[in-house]
């Protein structure tokens, strides 16, 4: 699984004008699944989303001292917004046009990201989401700018 994990101070998805899911300080999460990911890699693409170290709010500072990123999205009580995202796994190593040839199968997918989400509220995580397969329209404050890119396949 891939995705693109952005730290935001809100970020919205509407389908069709109508808001499906909104957040305020939190993660943007951009999700994708490829072909042959299974529970291991959603497992650990989860653990590193809800365990990264990107947010300020730890110790005092000294004077002067910049912000330190020592705190998660569970440690600020933040949310995640997950937005189904296949064109992660588009490939462009040959021609101009993307080949989406390593992206899991649409309903498999579908799938892999509905447990994605379980799994995240299931570990006591506010998750809002875009809707599958839906054209979306996502809004966001990114926050620093902080943007991750995590890969299962760098897991192994």
């Amino acid at each position: 699984m891939r995705a693109v994990v952005q730290r935001v101070s809100w970020a919205k998805v509407e389908v069709d004008g109508e808001v499906t899911g909104a957040i305020e300080r939190g993660l943007l999460v951009y999700l994708g699944a490829g072909k042959g990911d299974g529970d291991a890699e959603r497992a650990w693409l989860l653990s590193k989303v809800l365990g990264l170290r990107i947010f300020e709010g730890g110790e005092p500072l000294e004077a002067g001292a910049k912000p330190k990123m020592d705190r998660s999205v569970v440690d600020v009580g933040g949310a995640l917004l997950v937005v189904s995202q296949f064109t992660l796994y588009g490939d462009v190593s040959k021609g101009r046009r993307p080949s989406f040839e390593g992206a899991m199968p649409p309903e498999d997918a579908e799938r892999a990201y509905e447990a994605f989400v379980r799994d995240a509220r299931a570990a006591g995580v506010r998750v809002e989401t875009g809707r599958f397969r839906a054209d979306m329209k996502v809004t966001s404050l990114n926050d620093g700018p902080v943007t991750i890119w995590i890969d299962s396949a760098r897991s192994r």
